[in-house]
């Protein structure tokens, strides 16, 4: 197994349930946006922030239908909008909607897969 990013133990149970969502497939941790990253085919899938919250990575054309959800918000790195595609996930206390957010994450294509 790769290294694993330094993460508290709260955070770190969200990214061992999030990696037994993904399954077989490859999967690095990195640091990023303050969060650790679970990163897929070379391209960032989920990342976990230190709140506890959700950044997602999703495909163009569900952006729209996502972000109607009702735990879901546009991102912003300070006062600017990430775009399209990215998303903050509110997850509850059980993580009950993490398995639909990574799954959704899973749908966008990699790097090696454009």
């Amino acid at each position: 197994m790769a290294e694993m990013v330094r993460a508290t133990p709260e955070v770190r149970e969200i990214l061992d349930e999030a990696r037994t969502i993904i399954g077989d497939r490859a999967v690095r941790e990195i640091a990023m946006f303050g969060a650790v990253a679970l990163m897929v085919d070379d391209s960032m899938a989920v990342a976990v922030l230190k709140n506890e919250s959700l950044l997602v990575r999703v495909r163009d054309d569900e952006d729209a239908a996502l972000l109607a959800e009702p735990d879901a918000t546009r991102s912003y790195m300070g006062e600017r909008s990430m775009g399209l595609s990215w998303l903050r996930i509110a997850l509850d206390p059980q993580h009950s909607r993490l398995e639909f957010w990574v799954r959704a994450a899973l749908r966008r294509p990699g790097k090696r897969a454009r």
